[in-house]
């Protein structure tokens, strides 16, 4: 690989790589090859959640490579999620004790608070809690006081920093108000049809990292969707530079000022999405991928809509 990978400085002082190897849906061994691949290709950045269920898998592939002296452990930069039924404040330095049991880590180097909004807690494992009409659970926990609970877990060396997932810019603004420790990330859906420059701007100008997960949307090669992935004017991009149309999405990500965090188990792939640092998309380039805004999301979270903590009903979150 040519191209420099230039770290970027958190708000707290915390330095991380400008891509992250993303995880979801990535379980039964897939996972745990997908990180010791990425660790060998340059990644050290790895997005990870309890409600993924491969946090051990993470774990065990970072500890592999510690052990062959391939990273150190203060080389790595691991970020992973609380879930939604751990928000009562009481609950969340359990949770993030849990985590570090799965990880079998002393700490980690993120912490993000997965949703906004809140369901019933039934037991560590029960994490869809349904009631009686077979709907989700929802529970009034405000976030605020969640985000309280785990800035005592940065007090307590569990955590380096803390951050989001998923605010809108109202909930972003309400937990600045309120916080003690800043949120050093907000990781939100970026893609092309879904290019959050309004967001981003205002993470950008409290000096908040936006973390992109689903950042080549989410493909269906039957109907040739997203759009993006199959237009031959997005291909002619990636001939130019001889880059993939993922590479060049990556790209065009970075550029926004995110970081990317696709997700891969293929090792050729994984290899490609790194691969992004030798070259600059141009104007023209940016224009291109950009009029393919709709303001379409692949995560929804339809489940949670009755919450007053549902994020997606705020105009500027969603576009």
């Amino acid at each position: 690989m040519s191209g420099k990978v230039e770290y970027l400085e958190n708000n707290d002082g915390t330095k991380i790589q400008p891509i992250g190897l993303g995880t979801f849906a990535s379980v039964e061994g897939d996972c745990e090859r997908a990180v010791l691949h990425a660790i060998d290709v340059g990644y050290r950045h790895i997005d990870t959640a309890y409600f993924y269920g491969n946090e051990g898998e993470v774990g065990a592939a970072v500890q592999k490579k510690i052990a062959e002296g391939v990273i150190k452990r203060e080389d790595i930069f691991i970020t992973t999620k609380l879930w939604c039924h751990f928000h009562e404040p009481e609950r969340v330095e359990h949770a993030c004790r849990k985590t570090l049991e799965n990880l079998g880590l002393e700490y980690v180097d993120l912490y993000l608070i997965h949703w906004p909004f809140s369901y019933a807690y039934y037991g560590d494992n029960e994490m869809i809690p349904k009631d009686a009409n077979g709907e989700v659970e929802l529970v009034d926990i405000d976030y605020v006081d969640t985000y309280r609970a785990m800035e005592k877990l940065v007090e307590l060396g569990l955590t380096k920093s803390i951050g989001v997932s998923n605010f809108n810019s109202e909930q972003l603004t309400r937990l600045l108000a309120n916080c003690k420790i800043k949120p050093i990330h907000n990781q939100i859906e970026v893609h092309p049809a879904l290019d959050q420059k309004e967001l981003i701007s205002l993470c950008k100008k409290n000096d908040i990292v936006v973390t992109a997960f689903c950042p080549l949307g989410r493909h269906n090669a039957e109907l040739r969707t997203p759009t993006f992935m199959y237009d031959g004017k997005v291909q002619a991009i990636g001939n130019k530079y001889n880059k993939t149309i993922a590479q060049v999405l990556i790209r065009y990500l970075i550029e926004l000022g995110t970081i990317p965090l696709p997700k891969s188990s293929n090792p050729k792939r994984i290899e490609e999405n790194f691969n992004v640092f030798d070259f600059k998309l141009d104007a023209k380039d940016h224009a291109i991928l950009n009029s393919y805004h709709t303001g379409e999301r692949v995560a929804h979270a339809r489940q949670a809509i009755k919450s007053k903590y549902y994020p997606f009903n705020v105009y500027s979150a969603c576009f």
